[in-house]
């Protein structure tokens, strides 16, 4: 599995002053995507609605609004 693409804009377009660390988002070679987010996995996973789970193996993390807004137009429809 290989990143194919950024999906949106690099971090310095959206204010970034490294323009290095900061969310993203990614289309991989498998068709899936991979994003770069804070960590909430704790705060967060008592929040989740009864219909939504995690695996052991799966974290929850926080993207920011502006980065997949910036995001959707790169994202396919299909």
């Amino acid at each position: 599995m290989k990143i194919v693409r950024r999906i949106g804009v690099p971090p310095s377009a959206r204010g970034s002053s490294s323009g290095a660390t900061c969310p993203d988002v990614f289309e991989l070679s498998d068709g899936n995507f991979a994003v770069i987010g804070t960590e909430a996995t704790e705060k967060l996973d008592g929040e989740l609605p009864p219909d939504a789970a995690r695996a052991d193996y799966e974290r929850i993390v926080i993207v920011s609004r502006e980065t997949l807004i910036r995001a959707k137009a790169d994202i396919p429809d299909a």
